[in-house]
């Protein structure tokens, strides 16, 4: 495994930060795809096995028991200081006022439950899920500043917003002195690649750690076009991110796979390494729910492409709407 500097900070993460939505009671939540505590914790310990020490989830995945579950599974299979722990705030708990978003009073709510359910006293990077239109971003910033200083938080991080706020957000930061923003958790991959105009150059520019999410693009990259599985007839809000009508998409898929064929190694290792081979990017979040997912995600690190291969994939795309900031 290899090890980076998220960002700008001596925190040193494994190339390859496990994304652990896939973990959770299915009964709890929005995703009826999710894993029971067992298989989770068979696919945790093989990351951890296989050196990555970077580990994100979220509260409001599967209603926290995702966080319960890496919790538990953290506290059997390693040690707490050799692992960096990730989780988000904003979206709702409940269906009351203050029971989500990020006011003073949510952030504060919220890190304390995050913290019962991992079974920790801190978490090392605490992100805002997504940018809150209904409260001003001094509010937010100060109040993950003073959690910071409690030291319930290592770090902050942002996620899935447009380049404009997340520059406001870190020049707010600076001009008050209140603790900046480290990571961007964003939308990219090979069928959504609208970030590399702003997002990404800002943070290149600033020093911030890039961990992208959904790399393989809900695993449309690994398959044949219009080839499905379990989680994709349930996925509802992978209707929002991609179309099964587009021949863009089409044509790069087909791409990935003529240089997966030549390589003799799966989809998924192409479509990874061309994220990995991107000088922004710190860690991308993988997703697995087989051991294999995890094999094809290791054996991605080892893989060079050439300038020529990485330009028939990317030939095809074509500009669209920014998605994934809903």
């Amino acid at each position: 495994m290899d090890y980076v500097n998220l960002g700008s900070t001596g925190l040193k993460v494994s190339r390859l930060c496990l994304g652990c939505m896939t973990y959770g009671a299915a009964d709890k939540g929005n995703h009826p795809w999710t894993m029971a505590e067992e298989p989770s914790r068979a696919l945790i310990r093989q990351a951890l096995d296989a050196g990555i020490n970077f580990l994100d989830t979220a509260n409001s995945y599967s209603a926290g028991s995702s966080e319960e579950f890496v919790g538990r599974a953290i506290k059997d299979f390693t040690r707490r200081d050799e692992i960096v722990l990730a989780t988000k705030v904003y979206f709702p708990w409940g269906d009351k006022p203050n029971t989500g978003g990020l006011s003073r009073k949510a952030i504060f709510q919220a890190i304390d439950d995050s913290l019962r359910r991992l079974g920790t006293d801190y978490v090392d990077l605490y992100q805002i899920h997504r940018w809150d239109y209904s409260t001003p971003i001094e509010e937010t910033l100060e109040a993950l500043h003073d959690i910071v200083k409690a030291g319930k938080v290592r770090y902050i991080g942002a996620s899935s917003m447009y380049a404009w706020q997340f520059a406001k957000a870190l020049y707010t930061a600076d001009l008050h002195g209140w603790t900046r923003f480290v990571t961007m958790q964003n939308h990219v991959n090979l069928l959504s690649r609208e970030e590399e105009r702003e997002m990404l150059p800002l943070c290149k520019a600033e020093r911030i750690g890039v961990m992208p999410w959904s790399p393989l693009a809900r695993g449309r990259l690994t398959r044949d076009w219009r080839e499905t599985s379990q989680r994709a007839q349930t996925d509802e809000y992978a209707k929002t991110l991609y179309s099964d009508n587009d021949e863009a998409d089409r044509a790069i898929i087909d791409a990935v796979a003529v240089v997966a064929k030549a390589r003799d190694v799966p989809r998924a290792q192409i479509a990874l390494a061309w994220l990995l081979a991107k000088s922004e990017v710190s860690a991308p979040i993988i997703g697995a729910s087989k051991t294999k997912h995890l094999e094809d995600a290791v054996a991605a690190l080892a893989i060079q492409l050439t300038a020529e291969e990485i330009q028939s994939m990317e030939a095809p795309y074509r500009p669209r709407a920014i998605v994934g900031q809903q």
